[in-house]
């Protein structure tokens, strides 16, 4: 009699309890965050091309903009503390405002962990405080044409990084083929008689060598952090962090500032503005794709750069090496794009 009222008993309890207890685990898998793990819009072939290659438009127009905000400001070649502040100037605006963006849209951006606050201080300390503070060593102690082709190498290290990291961007011919003649087309925009010189020193060169390496190790750093974050919350951080440490070593190592007029501030205000887009954009399309894919992309920059000084800066744009170069870097761009795609 006890054994059937027992029975009795936990037969009513048993669907009480089932209704109480939380649902498996393997019940809320990336289905539960489609968001996080995958973006149909994001992944399409045409959306990848055409934001990819807008990022570079914006970060290409970056170099004339930033060498007319040097002549405006008052900066010298050699004034790196105050390029340092320029920059801070420049980023932490940039951060705010994509913060300000992804309130509106409704983000939550106050209720990061102490662990994801302490990842996107790295990321914004490496990605954008260590790497600017090696390009601007680097640059102040080489040449342009050089810290344009050095930087290229950021491409290498980025490819060759996911390699290592990631089971589905494994190296292959076209990813290498791709790279090598992307980096061909970045040395033939810049082809001039200084590049027939081979001298090579850690201050100069090798900082801007450094300085691409911390870029392309951060971004897939980047890109791991964005797996459990929104991509616009996490580069408002790590652009406002890495711009506040930018100011504080500019303006603790004697830099400044001067020189704010109308022009001057529309300039700084579109630098803020192509600083935000670019670099939001360009995680979340590192989010959702494989790093060799986007990576690729940067061989335009230096591309967009020369034919945007050149129209702004009243430079030569009609000139056989521009046509090579750009030829050159699609055709890179297509090998990689074209195994990715299969």
């Amino acid at each position: 009699m006890r054994s059937q009222r027992s029975d009795t008993r936990s037969a009513k309890i048993q669907p009480l309890l089932l209704t109480l207890a939380p649902e498996p685990a393997v019940s809320t898998p990336r289905a539960a965050h489609p968001s996080l793990n995958s973006s149909p819009f994001f992944t399409n072939r045409k959306v990848v091309f055409l934001l990819a290659s807008f990022c570079c438009l914006l970060w290409g127009s970056a170099y004339p903009a930033i060498k007319n905000g040097y002549a405006m400001f008052g900066i010298v070649a050699s004034d790196i503390p105050s390029k340092l502040v320029f920059a801070g100037y420049r980023f932490i605006p940039a951060g705010l405002l994509l913060l300000a963006v992804a309130a509106l849209m409704r983000k939550d951006i106050f209720t990061l962990t102490r662990r994801s606050l302490g990842q996107v201080a790295v990321l914004g300390l490496t990605q954008t405080s260590l790497q600017y503070l090696f390009f601007y060593t680097g640059l102040a102690y080489t040449t342009g044409v050089k810290s344009s082709i050095m930087n290229a190498t950021g491409t290498f290290f980025s490819v060759l990084l996911a390699h290592y990291i990631y089971k589905n961007d494994r190296l292959s011919a076209n990813k290498v083929i791709g790279c090598v003649v992307g980096f061909v087309g970045v040395m033939v925009v810049n082809f001039s008689d200084g590049l027939m010189s081979f001298d090579f020193s850690w201050l100069g060169e090798g900082s801007v060598v450094i300085a691409a390496f911390v870029l392309s190790a951060a971004s897939i750093y980047g890109k791991r952090i964005s797996q459990g974050m929104d991509s616009v919350v996490m580069t408002g951080y790590q652009l406002t962090i890495g711009g506040i440490a930018l100011l504080l070593i500019g303006y603790a190592t004697g830099g400044t500032l001067a020189g704010f007029t109308l022009k001057s501030t529309t300039l700084m205000i579109y630098m803020v503005a192509l600083s935000s887009a670019a670099f939001a954009l360009w995680s979340i399309l590192l989010k959702y794709n494989r790093v060799s894919l986007i990576t690729v992309f940067n061989f335009m920059v230096p591309i967009f750069g020369t034919l945007l000084s050149a129209l702004f800066l009243g430079e030569t744009i009609l000139e056989w090496k521009n046509g090579v170069a750009l030829l050159l870097v699609c055709y890179g761009i297509w090998l990689v794009t074209k195994e990715e795609a299969k």
